[in-house]
């Protein structure tokens, strides 16, 4: 009887770690370890792409605001400091990209909030200072570039906002947008695919927003998608609880959208968003420690994940991401 029992118990036992290990063995994607950052580990600083080269600056490192500025070039998987970002050194500030220049803006120096906007060009390494952001000054919004043109919105100026403002780099002018729909929000996220910007996310009254909303910048109209909650009777949406939170990274790659890191707390999270079906799919989670207030751009096919915190710890690795590719233990 005895024997019986224990050779049950170890049944059971193997059928449930092989269940475990085939459950991660389902979800796709694998993440590779590139070259370190070279600048201070730091949290909520800005990140975008231009052509082949990606940009990181300002930021926190738990005892100072930062105003530095760093390219990484994928072809030489290499850091090089640029010219320093000339404004106040801010954290929480938004940053975006034209197919030519990048832009920083918004963002908290500590005391005061922040509206100033400026332009960099990585031809001739120089800043220069733009139009003032059209909206409050602000921190902890979202930006997106869609056809060459940037938009700025939601964050908080004293209070939660859901305005959404657009940026004419020819013209260095700012034109007040149709407001998102839905909640207003902080610290939401943004991704921008195939031509349509989408907001979600965030935090609102003490509550995650689950509302999800796509923006046409043709139409100025936001359009209400799926709810990123268990909110069906179907099974499509049982873990989608683990999409909200705050603090997230956006980007997108081949005409889907990634969401990464962030959440309720400190997390390795990764959710891939298809915009035909209006789905969530769960992908291999992020490789590096577990955080929030990273960095993220793609470049290509990859995407790309750098800095960030956990509690008391900020990060300087860099990570790239492979959509679509087996998960690979051994490459870090």
């Amino acid at each position: 009887m005895l024997f019986a029992l224990l050779f049950l118990f170890m049944l059971t036992f193997s059928f449930l770690n092989s269940c475990s290990k085939d459950d991660t063995n389902d979800l796709v994607g694998n993440w590779v370890s590139v070259s370190d950052f070279d600048g201070l580990p730091r949290s909520d600083a800005v990140g975008f792409s231009i052509g082949t080269k990606g940009y990181v600056g300002t930021g926190y490192d738990g005892d100072k605001r930062l105003n530095d500025f760093w390219e990484y070039d994928v072809d030489k998987n290499s850091w090089s400091q640029k010219a320093d970002f000339p404004g106040i050194a801010r954290n929480a500030a938004v940053g975006f990209a034209t197919d030519t220049k990048g832009y920083i803006g918004t963002g908290y120096d500590g005391r005061n909030k922040l509206n100033d906007f400026w332009e960099y060009d990585p031809g001739t390494n120089t800043w220069n200072r733009r139009a003032d952001f059209g909206g409050s000054p602000r921190y902890s919004a979202v930006a997106m570039s869609i056809n060459n043109k940037g938009y700025i919105g939601t964050g908080y100026d004293g209070n939660f906002l859901k305005d959404l403002w657009e940026y004419d780099p020819e013209n260095d002018t700012w034109t007040q947008r149709t407001s998102i729909g839905g909640s207003k929000r902080t610290d939401a996220a943004s991704m921008v695919i195939d031509g349509k910007g989408y907001i979600l996310t965030g935090i609102d009254n003490g509550v995650y927003q689950t509302d999800m909303w796509e923006y046409d910048p043709g139409t100025d109209v936001w359009t209400k998608m799926r709810a990123i909650t268990n909110s069906s009777s179907e099974n499509y949406d049982d873990k989608y609880k683990t999409i909200v939170g705050t603090s997230k990274v956006g980007f997108s790659i081949n005409g889907k959208g990634y969401l990464a890191t962030g959440g309720q707390s400190a997390s390795k999270d990764v959710w891939e968003y298809n915009p035909i079906t209006d789905l969530w799919t769960e992908k291999t989670g992020f490789e590096g420690s577990a955080r929030a207030d990273a960095v993220g751009f793609a470049i290509g096919n990859l995407g790309y994940i750098t800095t960030g915190k956990s509690g008391s710890y900020y990060f300087d690795d860099i990570w790239s991401f492979y959509p679509d590719a087996e998960y690979d233990k051994n490459d870090k």
